[in-house]
């Protein structure tokens, strides 16, 4: 290997470091602390007197509170206060301190009081009322007194207007002027809701919650207290002897909560406090930029902030394998033979090296969906023995372009650094579009992206031992520039399996799965055809879990037929009610199909005919074929067309009408023999040539302004072609039934 440039700047102690981004973090953090210095966000309790603090504590506004020491050797209540008599409730609690001499002979009194069950506000009238009907049976009664003094400032210069005897006598009413408020808090003993309920549904017939129920009753039998409403002294009179006779005990309670008088002991404030108050937003601003100027100078590293544009590969090797061998994956033996090349050359290179042999630098696995690429790429990295990359294409490509080539340059230097080892990138066309085409001409970043790819490919060198292994399934619209020998020097296909593949699939995955002696792996491999590896994963796995359900200990055929129809076609939905006549029709419908296909030889005979509702069909006719079929024939053609006419014709002539559950077999019959006409050269009117339009989307890598390539005659002469096929294949099915 050529020895690595000593003054590389990747290397260098003098490397360029971006301070860009932590210093713009700190802007904002200096931004946000004079924020919080200005007393927005950081704002000091609100310290109480011992009677604000019970007046609050008895009409259940502490939402919170703590009992804590100080350093006088005192004790203090820290805590919140959430709404008042006037408001509800507020946006967030107010935190609030309060200072005692000795909390500890009462700090059992403040929690009792706290924990107390409070329940809204009731007016008078509905209270007694409740009384009356035995709803409510009162326990004990709260009179809450408060006064605040209020000292208003007079007007600027109204003092100087008045006679000295008047001014004397305006301060006088100042100081006097009290603000009053009362409380009447009362816990009852409430019957439960639902003999409520009873009792109004055996008196009125019915009970509506927003008409009828005038006061809150628990759903069990309890206590809680509730504020009365007061309007003046007379209704308080009132209230106070109608709860008395019924037996409750008045305890009456008076609080002044003028801010500057009231009870206080010491200073609930300390000097350590304001000290953290005053240098702690500065402690915590320079922390937070020593931690950003260390990430900044560790990010060469793997767990640095900066590391935006490292490689997010996921690294295999013989410690952490993926437990997956050749010997898991089945019906493909050609695909496999052709990997097992690759990891061969990597455990014994010299074989292939002393006759001036050279392993493919980049193999493209090409096929469907769930037919076993990244499988076979699991299998890969479980059998080398040497470290595996392995990275989605997505994951090249990011909203900042030069992301995604920085990322590519990563992994091929961790790759290197590694040699001998092997790349795997699955859905390579993430990246790997055709460049130039589609909607606007392209995308900038993933053309980078993909540039990065091509130029690190093409500078490997023979004796780097780095191999690049890429899934898509979509090989139309990678560009030609990735697919060259020299890139991707192979591309193997790995297709839907045969019989045989399909059995040694299904061999494999029962394996896993308890099954009983009456599963037949032959009947089942010839009865999926057009099935993929994933598609007969899932039939097993399917299977067990119907087994588990119905309680048995292994796997039956009928779950793996079940199990089958359920993945492709939806799960049965007996639980639908249909009226007979719909049945009727569906069962003419798929009779209708079944006749058809078995008078016709060259299509597959009918294997079952079903009226259960499946998926979004309310029938189903399923067709087993004889063998494995690999060309399809005209007459083969014209038959399927005949059999999907079938249904139709069998409604309107046994049920006297059409419905419309034909529709899905007219538009596959219509689009197969479109196809026959102008893709497979089948019409002896238009002669072999392909006439069929542009497919694919512009946005997938196509080319734009190819628009049909036949003139208006021609479109008209394919039409009449494609409705003289189906008319006839109409009116062979309407002969046969």
């Amino acid at each position: 290997m050529p020895e690595p440039n000593k003054h590389s700047p990747e290397k260098g102690p003098n490397r360029a470091r971006s301070f860009g981004p932590p210093l713009l973090l700190l802007f904002f953090l200096i931004l946000m602390v004079m924020y919080v210095g200005s007393g927005t966000l950081l704002s000091t309790p609100q310290a109480l007197t011992q009677d604000q603090y019970l007046w609050n504590l008895y009409n259940g506004n502490v939402a919170r509170q703590e009992f804590k020491g100080l350093p006088q050797g005192t004790n203090a209540i820290e805590g919140a206060l959430q709404g008042s008599l006037e408001v509800e409730r507020e946006e967030k609690p107010r935190s609030f301190e309060v200072s005692f001499s000795d909390v500890a002979q009462n700090e059992e009194l403040f929690r009792s009081i706290a924990s107390e069950l409070r329940v809204g506000q009731i007016g008078l009238p509905v209270l007694l009322q409740a009384v009356e009907d035995g709803w409510y049976e009162p326990r004990r009664m709260r009179l809450l007194s408060a006064y605040q003094r209020e000292t208003p400032p007079p007007a600027a210069g109204a003092e100087r207007a008045k006679p000295a005897g008047e001014a004397a006598e305006s301060r006088a009413r100042a100081v006097a002027r009290t603000r009053q408020q009362q409380a009447l808090w009362v816990e009852v003993l409430a019957r439960s809701r639902g003999a409520y309920e009873s009792a109004l549904i055996q008196e009125h017939g019915s009970f509506d919650p927003t008409r009828d129920l005038k006061f809150e009753l628990p759903e069990a039998p309890g206590q809680f207290w509730t504020r009365v409403e007061i309007s003046d002294d007379a209704d308080l009179a009132l209230a106070l002897a109608a709860l008395q006779k019924s037996g409750a005990t008045l305890e009456a309670k008076t609080f002044n909560i003028t801010p500057t008088e009231g009870s206080r002991w010491g200073d609930s404030s300390s000097h350590a406090l304001d000290l953290l108050i005053l240098w702690g937003p500065w402690l915590i601003i320079l922390a937070v930029f020593l931690f950003f100027l260390r990430q900044v100078r560790s990010q060469g590293g793997a767990g640095g902030v900066m590391n935006f544009g490292r490689s997010r590969a996921q690294v295999y090797s013989k410690e952490n394998r993926t437990n997956v061998t050749f010997d898991d994956v089945a019906g493909a033996e050609e695909a496999k033979s052709e990997v097992r090349e690759l990891v061969e050359f990597l455990k014994n290179p010299g074989r292939f090296t002393r006759i001036g042999g050279r392993i493919p630098r980049g193999v493209c696995l090409v096929g469907p969906p769930g037919c076993g690429k990244t499988l076979l790429a699991k299998a890969i990295a479980g059998e080398a023995e040497v470290p595996f990359f392995s990275i989605s294409g997505s994951d090249f490509v990011e909203m900042f372009v030069g992301v995604g080539a920085s990322r590519v340059r990563d992994l091929f230097k961790q790759a290197r650094e590694s040699s001998p080892c092997i790349i795997f990138l699955d859905e390579i066309d993430a990246v790997g579009r055709r460049r130039g085409s589609g909607m606007g001409g392209g995308h900038d970043e993933r053309e980078q992206t993909l540039n990065a790819i091509l130029v690190e490919m093409d500078g490997f060198g023979t004796d780097e031992g780095i191999i690049v292994i890429a899934a898509t399934n979509r090989p139309d619209v990678l560009d030609p520039a990735l697919l060259r020998p020299g890139r991707f020097d192979r591309q193997v296909v790995i297709d839907l399996p045969d019989v045989e593949g399909r059995k040694s699939i299904l061999s494999v995955h029962l394996k896993k799965v308890k099954h009983g002696p009456d599963v037949d792996v032959d009947a089942l491999s010839r009865g999926t055809p057009g099935y993929s590896g994933a598609d007969l994963a899932a039939i097993v796995n399917e299977a067990a879990i119907m087994a588990v359900l119905d309680k048995r200990e292994q796997v039956s055929m009928a779950d793996l037929d079940e199990a089958r129809e359920k993945v492709i076609y939806g799960r049965q939905k007996r639980s639908r009610k249909m009226e007979e006549e719909d049945r009727r029709i569906v069962a003419y419908h798929e009779a209708g199909h079944a006749v058809v296909a078995a008078a016709i030889p060259e299509v597959d005979p009918p294997s079952k005919v079903t009226i259960v509702p499946r998926g979004r069909s309310l029938g189903m006719t399923t067709f087993l074929p004889e063998r494995e079929q690999y060309h399809m024939q005209r007459r083969r053609l014209l038959g399927m067309l005949a059999v999907g006419f079938g249904g139709r014709v069998a409604e309107q002539e046994f049920c006297g009408d059409i419905s419309a559950g034909a529709s899905d077999d007219i538009r596959r019959a219509t689009d197969l023999a479109r196809t026959m006409v102008t893709e497979l050269g089948m019409s002896d009117a238009i002669g072999p040539i392909h006439y069929a339009e542009r497919q694919g989307s512009d946005f997938l890598g196509t080319e734009l302004m190819r628009g049909k390539s036949h003139s208006e005659d021609t479109a008209r002469e394919i039409d009449q072609e494609v409705q003289r096929l189906l008319s006839e294949a109409y009116e062979r099915a309407v002969g046969i039934v």
